[in-house]
């Protein structure tokens, strides 16, 4: 199954996608949401999925995987440490994260990642790195991921910005002791933001494994999601394309893009792109709703 599962939408009250009045229950407390993360668990489970993200930042996605996890041994956990959540589940709070990609940052959270997912964690990916970010430099933090690799887990990072194909191709060089240090990619591509396309090529050709996020524009392509999704699986450097469904009737049909895929019955994606630049400027004014 090529399709995963991030629970980026239903680990918090309040993010960016565009239609969560709709999706998400009235009252967006703890407890619903996490039926709702459940729900969707299942649903993705029962279709094949085997592949989960989540990230420190989620809210509470980690704990609600972490509930969830006994009896699904064959699922892949991927998280995220360098932001921290601090809405403190309010939908209006000023700030609803902060980043840091310092060593403190990395063996604090790794610690609170472990407490929660213990040995289940399989990948930790620092989060949203660009080419100015610290993590791409610092020897300090290279070699404490270094040593969580040797313990088993795989070492990763996500990109954003509009310099996504720089930060891919400055992580591809980062070596410790002679060896990648970084073997998963995860990065924005869409019919409307893919820039990236190239970096991802070179990524995968290099044999680390490419994970597309955001392949509907956090809801700007939830009009035609099969054929948005089945476009960034068509892309030969996708390895897994996450689906960020906040229902499961929203999963149930990102889940067609497979189909479509596989049949090449998908629509012709209608889209432009749109440069780079102004991509991110739009996605950065979405409101947390």
């Amino acid at each position: 199954m090529r399709i995963g599962l991030g629970l980026a939408a239903v680990g918090r009250p309040g993010y960016i996608n565009l239609g969560r009045d709709r999706d998400l229950p009235a009252e967006r407390t703890v407890d619903a949401l996490r039926r709702r993360s459940h729900e969707l668990l299942d649903a993705a489970y029962a279709a094949g999925v085997r592949y989960v993200d989540v990230a420190r930042s989620y809210g509470r996605a980690e704990e609600f995987l972490a509930a969830w996890l006994p009896g699904h041994d064959d699922v892949v956990v991927a998280s995220k440490w360098g932001y921290t959540y601090t809405a403190g589940w309010r939908v209006d709070a000023p700030v609803h994260e902060a980043k840091d990609h310092s060593p403190a940052t990395f063996a604090r959270q790794l610690d609170e990642t472990r407490a929660l997912l213990g040995g289940r964690l399989d990948t930790y990916q620092i989060h949203s790195v660009t080419p100015e970010s610290p993590a791409l430099t610092d020897r300090t933090l290279h070699r404490a991921l270094a040593s969580l690799a040797a313990t088993g887990v795989t070492i990763g990072l996500s990109v954003s910005g509009p310099h996504q194909a720089d930060a891919i191709r400055a992580a591809l060089r980062v070596e410790v002791d002679g060896e990648p240090l970084f073997r998963t990619v995860q990065a924005t591509w869409n019919l409307l933001e893919r820039s990236a396309g190239p970096a991802l090529t070179e990524a995968h050709a290099d044999g680390r494994r490419v994970v597309v996020k955001e392949g509907l524009a956090n809801g700007r392509l939830a009009g035609n999601d099969s054929a948005a999704l089945a476009a960034a699986l068509a892309q030969p450097f996708a390895d897994i394309v996450l689906s960020g469904a906040a229902t499961v009737a929203q999963l149930t049909s990102n889940l067609r893009a497979l189909e479509a895929t596989a049949t090449a019955t998908a629509p012709a994606p209608a889209a432009s792109p749109e440069s780079p630049d102004d991509y991110w400027r739009t996605r950065s004014a979405l409101a947390w709703s």
